[in-house]
């Protein structure tokens, strides 16, 4: 495999015991080991500032070497007269690369003349995209620094748009530089930024423990995304929704390119507002990006608004009023369903025939249409329910449904109840029910769309009533299957999805059982 990729692991703890613990972990994960001074206590930082030539030896890796200030995301205030006094002295640390602040760039005797060439000269914004990042870019450009490193925060993914600008500019220019959007909304900036030009990119040491917000763990970058196979060339294919940090889909899509030896990667875009996305870096008559981007996955809270965005859509899309898949063709972004297929299929494995089931389907939004639209085809007696009972009502009219208001509604007449809200996902809703206990008592199967926890809240409430329980994992793979087909025009391996999205899901599920363990 090809390891031109660099991906530097920041040790960001706030003790020396702290630092040499987790040190084995982060040299087994990273290609550059970034050590964030300013995480240290101040008592602490002196503590090891005497010791710091010693341990940078006995790092296996090159090393970075950061005291930033709080200013520009430092852990603590480090004034400036300190700042400069310890990077005077840094460049005798033995450290490989010296991260340091642009504010301190004016300061021409700071480094000797051969010392400038380990620095990387950073700049961070932790609110937005300024609007001047050409500027800073060539303010920076003006020092003696080696690397030029902006950070910036992405609060949609259309933010991520200046950040693939300025490294092209950089590589036409010749100059080294680490660009990276930050946030949930940037993480595209992070997976392919190597590709494009980025001297590095920056990934944690394991889950929720990077050192900035977005940041992905290291070994996710390498096994999930195969960041060292991603070219210009490579095709690009993700989830658009908001929120997708929760989404296991990279796992499930990744694992097949893999299997498959597919050029394709899979990622998540945060998206809020869909007509700039849409316009600016999906139509390619439009597009203000040069990548190779076949298609994509959407969900809420999209799947309906995407369609007037579209220059086809299959009929049976059409008909449920909401579109999961797009697929890229000739220019035209064509829009498809796979949702109904996903859906209906785990149902059939249980049930064989769906005719004349009695099934009451919980929620109002896309999922809810998919899912009566494809239970009335199948012959089934479909009652809509939904908190707001006007959204239950307009649905059941369109479809011919009957419909109520699920407060203190009685669900237990039905034989299969369909959960098609996103209430139960990790995250802020995974805590909510939008259902009592007492009021699945006596129904028959519990089927949550919810795949992410593997088993919601919902779903163990069912099973205290005495429902048999379905959640949304099988659902996820099956369209997924239908999506691979429609982007590749092959068969996808559907037994490497399973087993991806198996595995995606228990590690959460370990993660937040050693988190809960862990001490306060």
């Amino acid at each position: 495999m090809n390891r031109s990729t660099l991906i530097c692991v920041p040790v960001c703890v706030q003790t020396a015991r702290e630092l040499e613990t987790v040190l084995p972990a982060v040299v087994a994960a990273g290609d550059l080991i970034e050590l964030r001074l300013d995480c240290l206590r101040q008592n602490e930082f002196e503590d090891v500032l005497p010791r710091l030539t010693r341990l940078i030896a006995q790092i296996d890796r090159p090393t970075i070497i950061t005291l930033r200030s709080a200013e520009q995301g430092g852990e603590r205030q480090v004034d400036e007269n300190a700042r400069r006094s310890f990077w005077k002295a840094a460049a005798s640390l033995g450290a490989d690369y010296l991260d340091v602040e642009s504010d301190l760039l004016a300061d021409a005797n700071l480094f000797d003349q051969s010392d400038w060439s380990h620095v990387i000269a950073s700049h961070h914004d932790f609110k937005r995209v300024p609007h001047d990042l050409d500027q800073i870019y060539e303010t920076i450009g003006r020092s003696q620094a080696h690397i030029i490193k902006i950070a910036v925060t992405a609060n949609d993914v259309t933010d991520c748009l200046p950040v693939f600008r300025l490294l092209d500019r950089a590589r036409k220019d010749g100059r080294g530089i680490i660009a990276i959007a930050m946030g949930e909304s940037g993480s595209l900036t992070r997976i392919l930024g190597p590709s494009r030009g980025a001297f590095l990119t920056y990934g944690a040491v394991e889950e929720g423990a990077g050192s900035a917000p977005g940041q992905i763990p290291a070994r996710e970058l390498r096994d999930v995304y195969r960041i060292d196979k991603i070219t210009t060339n490579t095709q690009i294919v993700g989830l658009i929704g908001s929120p997708t940090g929760h989404s296991i889909s990279p796992n499930v899509h990744n694992a097949a390119f893999e299997e498959k030896n597919l050029d394709a990667v899979y990622v998540r875009f945060e998206v809020h507002d869909l007509s700039g996305f849409m316009r600016r870096m999906v139509d390619v008559r439009s597009r203000e990006l040069d990548w190779n981007l076949r298609g994509l996955s959407v969900t809420a809270p999209h799947k309906s608004n995407v369609i007037e965005h579209l220059d086809w859509i299959e009929p049976a899309a059409r008909e449920i009023g909401a579109v999961n898949t797009i697929v890229i063709e000739q220019n035209k972004l064509r829009g498809y369903n796979t949702d109904a297929e996903g859906f209906l299929q785990p149902l059939l494995k249980r049930f064989n025939s769906l005719a004349g089931l009695r099934c009451a389907v919980i929620g109002g939004g896309g999922a809810a249409r998919m899912a009566a639209w494809v239970l009335k085809r199948e012959a089934a007696e479909v009652m809509i329910f939904a908190r707001q009972a006007s959204r239950a009502e307009a649905l059941a009219e369109e479809f011919s449904l009957k419909s109520n208001s699920l407060d203190e509604a009685s669900l237990g007449e039905f034989d299969l109840i369909v959960n098609a809200t996103p209430v139960g996902t990790k995250g802020a809703l995974e805590s909510a029910t939008v259902v009592t206990r007492e009021q699945l008592r006596g129904a028959g199967f519990f089927y949550d769309l919810v795949y992410n926890p593997k088993e919601t809240l919902l779903m163990r409430q069912a099973q205290a009533a005495g429902c048999q329980t379905l959640g949304g994992a099988e659902m996820l793979v099956t369209q997924a299957a239908a999506q691979f087909r429609l982007w590749t025009g092959g068969e996808a391996p559907i037994e490497v999805m399973s087993q991806a999205a198996e595995k995606a899901l228990q590690r959460q599920v370990n993660s937040t059982l050693i988190n809960s363990e862990s001490p306060n």
